[in-house]
C-alpha cells in the first residue's frame, strides 16, 4: 500500500499513483500579483479518461498564460470553466512541461509507463467535426490551451494531458532543458512557417519583438536555420549580447524612440504626426541595423497595443505582421491605409500543431537550436517566477520550474 501524498521531489515507485499531490494554485479571491495569487496547496490526482496519460512532472517552463491566469485578466478561467459545469474553485497554471508516463488510458498505444516525454500545451477534440473535415487543430473551435483555458496544468506533481501532446524527450536534455522551451519555441516555430506564403525563407529581413523573451530567443534562432535575418528589438542594452550570442544580425533598442501605445486620432494632425515621426524613426533604424534600405518581410509581434501601429507601418509591401499575445494590451489600433494600399497581412497565431511541435524539438534534440534555459527556480518559487516576469525583470531567454527533478543538471529518472 503506497503513501497518500509524497514531498515535492519525493518520487512514488515506478507507476504507483497515490490519492494526493502538491500543486501550485490560483484561487478568485487572490487575483492579482503572481506572487500573491499562486500557492503551494494540496489536492487530489486527477483521473486518467480514455485517450489520456497521467504525468510525473519533472520540469515545467514559465510564460505568460501563467501571469494572465494569476491576474485573473484578461479573462477570469476559473469563472469560465464552472459555467461551463466543472466543479473546481481553483486553477492549476502551467502550459508546457517535461515528466515521466506515470499511468496511461484506455486506448493509449504511443507511450507506456516510464517513458519520458515533454508535453505541448494545446488540447483539441480529436473528433471534432471541424477537426474530420481537415481543420487544423489548432484552430479548431474544440481547442483550449492547456493550463490556462483548461485546467490541471504543469505546476503541479502530477498531470493529464491527452495523449499526442507528448513528444518523445531528447535524451541529451536535461529536465529543466526539455520543460521550458516548447512553449515560445513551438509558437514561435508556427509563426514563420505555417501561414504560407510567408514561411520565412533565405535572405527574408524578420522584425522580432522581444528578442531576449523565451519566444524571441527561439524565434532568432529558427529565423537564422531557415536563412533569413533576424533582427530583434529589446527594452534594455543589458539584453543586447544575448540576441547576439544566438545570432540576431543586430538588435534595435525601443526606449530609443517614445511613439509607443494607442495610434492617436488622425484628426488630431499634431499628436498623429508625432506618431508618424517615430514610426518613420524606427523604420529608419532597422535599415540601419540591417544595413540595407529594405523592410522586413515578416514581424513577429506580441506586445500588441504598443507597437501592432508601428509593426504595420514598417512592414515591407505584402509582407506579414503575424501576432500572438497582446502583452501589453489587446486593443491594437493600426492605420488600415498602411495594411490595404500596401497589401500586408496581419495575421493572429496561436501555439502550434502536432507535426510544428515535434519539428522544434527536433531542431533543439539535433543543436540546431538550444532551448535557452537561463534561470532555474524551485517549486515554491513559481509566484515569483511569473511575478518576475510580469514585470518585466526576469532573465533573458527562458526560466524552468523544477517540480519533483530533485535537482537541476539530471537527464532521466533520479
Amino acid at each position: 500500500m503506497g503513501q497518500d501524498i509524497y514531498g515535492i521531489g519525493e518520487i512514488p515507485p515506478l507507476g504507483e499513483v497515490p490519492r494526493y499531490m502538491h500543486a501550485a494554485m490560483i484561487r478568485q479571491e487572490r487575483y492579482g500579483a503572481p506572487a500573491d495569487a499562486i500557492r503551494i496547496e494540496q489536492t487530489e490526482v486527477p483521473p486518467v479518461g480514455r485517450g489520456q496519460i497521467l504525468l510525473l512532472v519533472m520540469a515545467a517552463g514559465v510564460n505568460y498564460n501563467g501571469v494572465w491566469a494569476a491576474l485573473g485578466a484578461p479573462a477570469d478561467v476559473i469563472a469560465a470553466r464552472r459555467k461551463q459545469g466543472d466543479p473546481h474553485d481553483f486553477h492549476i497554471a502551467g502550459s508546457e512541461g517535461a515528466g515521466v508516463v506515470w499511468a496511461v488510458g484506455e486506448g493509449v498505444t504511443q507511450y507506456g509507463v516510464g517513458d519520458e516525454v515533454i508535453v505541448g500545451g494545446v488540447r483539441w477534440d480529436e473528433s471534432a467535426p471541424d477537426i474530420r473535415l481537415g481543420t487544423d487543430p489548432t484552430a479548431s473551435r474544440s481547442q483550449r490551451a492547456w493550463g490556462y483555458e483548461l485546467n490541471h496544468g504543469s505546476f503541479a506533481q502530477f498531470t493529464v494531458v491527452d495523449e499526442y501532446q507528448c513528444h518523445p524527450k531528447p535524451p541529451r536534455l536535461t529536465w529543466e532543458e526539455a520543460g521550458c522551451f516548447l512553449g515560445g519555441g513551438s509558437t514561435s516555430y508556427r509563426m514563420l512557417t505555417g501561414w504560407h506564403p510567408h514561411h520565412v525563407r533565405p535572405g527574408d529581413p524578420v522584425l522580432i519583438w522581444g528578442g531576449s523573451g523565451g519566444l524571441g530567443s527561439m524565434a532568432i534562432q529558427i529565423v537564422n536555420h531557415f536563412g533569413g535575418i533576424p533582427v530583434a528589438v529589446v527594452s534594455d542594452d543589458a539584453k543586447r549580447d544575448h540576441c547576439m550570442r544566438l545570432g540576431a544580425h543586430g538588435v534595435v533598442n525601443r526606449r530609443e524612440f517614445t511613439h509607443w501605445g494607442g495610434l492617436p486620432d488622425p484628426d488630431d494632425t499634431a499628436a498623429y504626426g508625432a506618431w508618424l515621426d517615430g514610426a518613420r524613426s524606427f523604420g529608419r533604424r532597422f535599415w540601419e541595423v540591417l544595413g540595407e534600405r529594405r523592410s522586413p518581410r515578416i514581424v513577429l509581434e506580441h506586445p500588441g497595443r504598443d507597437t501592432l501601429a508601428t509593426s504595420v507601418y514598417v512592414c515591407d509591401n505584402a509582407g506579414m505582421v503575424v501576432t500572438c499575445a497582446g502583452t501589453s494590451g489587446y486593443l491594437g489600433h493600426i492605420d488600415l491605409r498602411f495594411l490595404w494600399m500596401f497589401q500586408k497581412r496581419l495575421q493572429g497565431s496561436h501555439a502550434a500543431n502536432v507535426r510544428e511541435t515535434r519539428a522544434i524539438i527536433d531542431l533543439v534534440a539535433a543543436g540546431r537550436v538550444d532551448p535557452c534555459l537561463s534561470e532555474t527556480v524551485p517549486f515554491e518559487e513559481i509566484g515569483s517566477a511569473h511575478q518576475q516576469v510580469y514585470e518585466n525583470r526576469h532573465a533573458a531567454g527562458n526560466t524552468a520550474v523544477l517540480v519533483n527533478a530533485p535537482g537541476p543538471g539530471l537527464t532521466g529518472m533520479p
